[in-house]
């Protein structure tokens, strides 16, 4: 039987860091209102493990290597739907239509939105194949890690891009005009929404600090929250600096 019912939307506050800085409305839709198989099948959306960031942290200091960090703006968005995939919805409230048979049309969603359960793997579906088309090699460990060496002017370069959902995480050797790198940026910024956050100061709530030989990660703001959150009232004496904390 065929369940397929219309999705619901909501409305909530996105706070993006762009160019310029701002908020704005964004519209997502109700994940309840979805059926597995009939309005979506695989979900899976592989992002880049915590183990991977502390091997290229120790990468950027082996190599003398340089990172940055790239976010894609409303990434989702720029991802594209598979083929005769049919995701239909609720108008937004003030903008229902009344059809001729005086019922309230609905919605084809024709680009992934936040709140489909699929979204995030349609975008990395339109992602990875970009990157391999630059002749990138994703890496067996980690889906969400690609590298790519080649010779330029006689030199060897290394150029490996890390994703995290819509933020991009890029180490490089060499930054001079006619580098490896150097190619990326126009290729990325005329083909996605992308904005170069410059060089990269944290990571899924971890602060990352680099000095010439030395790249440091940190968590004291991540356990900060955490203890302000638990323990309102200050850390119990029951927690011992050389113990497992109590039950």
């Amino acid at each position: 039987m065929d369940r397929r019912g219309v999705i619901g939307d909501r409305q909530s506050p996105v706070q993006r860091a762009n160019a310029v800085a701002h908020s704005k409305r964004g519209f997502a839709c109700k994940a309840a209102r979805k059926y597995h198989v009939v309005d979506f099948e695989q979900t899976c959306c592989a992002t880049m493990r915590a183990t991977s960031l502390r091997t290229l942290a120790a990468l950027e200091v082996q190599r003398g290597l340089s990172m940055r960090r790239w976010d894609f703006v409303a990434a989702y968005l720029q991802g594209d739907l598979e083929p005769g995939e049919v995701v239909y919805c609720h108008p937004l409230p003030g903008y229902e239509v009344t059809g001729a048979d005086g019922r309230t049309s609905v919605c084809r969603i024709v680009k992934p939105v936040y709140g489909m359960a699929q979204a995030g793997r349609r975008w990395q579906r339109s992602l990875f194949p970009w990157l391999k088309f630059w002749r990138f090699t994703q890496c067996s460990s980690d889906s969400c890690v690609f590298t790519c060496t080649r010779t330029v002017n006689g030199s060897s370069q290394t150029v490996i891009f890390s994703c995290y959902v819509d933020d991009l995480f890029v180490l490089y050797s060499d930054n001079s005009p006619d580098s490896l790198y150097a190619s990326f940026p126009t290729a990325l910024s005329s083909r996605w929404n992308v904005g170069d956050e410059g060089p990269v100061s944290d990571l899924l709530n971890v602060d990352i600090t680099t000095d010439a030989d030395c790249v440091r990660l940190k968590q004291e703001k991540y356990i900060s929250q955490l203890v302000d959150t638990y323990l309102p009232d200050g850390v119990p004496n029951a927690f011992h600096k050389n113990h497992a904390p109590a039950n």
